[in-house]
């Protein structure tokens, strides 16, 4: 069994993470750690130094790319075992976590397991973000927002594989800024893999504290989720789709002068509709939080469309992948090496 925890400049949480994993309910002689960090320089690389002095089973790899997918694949090339659980830094873990993710594998024979992405909250912002989030107009029915679905899905939050399935479809692509889950839980459906959600599979984070990185975030997974469907050239789910569709249509709208007169008609239609579905999921979290949530849904709407609509240009100008002809596995000129 192998926990692949990609970090950088992560002084502030890694020792709460690491101590975690540390703490986990699956037995520690059948488990490695290994933390891929990008050359941190806030104390980072000090604070895994002594957890590994004190836990062996601790290893620091150097991943210089500091991007997520990269750091992914050195684990992968290193890990001994014939599972890989993918653990991120800013979350907290149930302490059976690991254990359920290999009961879960033997369970179903997936080939990748994980649970919902369930958020908590520590301040006002946070807490209204959580009640957009719980929304369907705030993540557009995505099976792994909702801590009661149980079932096969076409992507999971994290993720715990059999080792084989980077033999089979590839290492993440190592190009993939965001979205590189997604991506690579495309190639393994249309590999012909199974991927599972749990309930029995714990895992919580903390979302974005303020406006402005929140709309960075949400920009960063539109752009993206437009380089996966370029690349693959098609979604499993087009609900990534639809907030670039509504930006979309609210730009012809305001640009086209024969559609002008529709343009408020259409904006108050919209108000209306967030502000009914901010009471609904707001209410829950207090009367305080519902003018925020409200604030909150344009936000993720309009930076995720604007991101893809980025993303369109920028990959359909230029794409970052090889093309017909020369692509393998991975679709990023790198597969794995077997290491289990």
């Amino acid at each position: 069994m192998t926990i692949a925890v990609p970090c950088y400049n992560e002084a502030g949480f890694v020792e709460a993470c690491v101590r975690t994993i540390f703490a986990q309910t699956y037995p520690a002689d059948r488990m490695e750690i290994l933390v891929a960090d990008g050359l941190s320089d806030d104390g980072t690389r000090e604070i895994l130094a002594r957890l590994s002095e004190a836990d062996a089973r601790l290893r620091v790899l150097d991943s210089k790319e500091r991007l997520q997918a990269p750091g992914m694949n050195r684990m992968i090339r290193e890990a001994r075992g014939e599972i890989v659980v993918r653990m991120d830094v800013h979350c907290e873990y149930a302490p059976n976590y690991v254990e359920a993710c290999v009961d879960v594998l033997e369970r179903t024979g997936a080939d990748n397991v994980g649970g919902a992405q369930r958020p908590r909250h520590k301040t006002r912002f946070q807490r209204a973000l959580c009640a957009a989030l719980e929304s369907p107009l705030g993540v557009g029915g995505a099976a792994y927002r909702s801590a009661s679905k149980e079932g096969f899905v076409d992507t999971v939050f994290l993720g715990a594989f059999r080792r084989e399935v980077f033999d089979r479809v590839g290492l993440y692509d190592p190009n993939a800024v965001t979205n590189e889950d997604a991506e690579l839980n495309q190639r393994l459906i249309n590999a012909g893999g199974r991927i599972y959600l749990s309930r029995e599979i714990e895992v919580y984070y903390y979302p974005r504290s303020g406006f402005r990185a929140l709309s960075r975030q949400y920009f960063r997974y539109g752009y993206g989720r437009a380089r996966t469907l370029l690349k693959h050239r098609r979604f499993l789910s087009w609900r990534s789709a639809l907030p670039f569709s509504a930006v979309a249509g609210a730009a012809v709208l305001v640009i086209v002068p024969g559609l002008r007169r529709a343009a408020p008609l259409a904006f108050g239609a919209y108000a209306v509709l967030t502000a009914c579905e901010a009471a609904r999921v707001g209410l829950r979290h207090g009367l305080g939080t519902v003018p925020l949530t409200w604030a909150i849904f344009p936000v993720l709407h309009v930076s995720h469309g604007a991101g893809f609509a980025v993303g369109l240009v920028r990959y359909g100008a230029i794409p970052d992948w090889p093309q017909s002809g020369e692509t393998n596995r991975s679709g990023s000129g790198e597969t794995s090496g077997s290491t289990a």
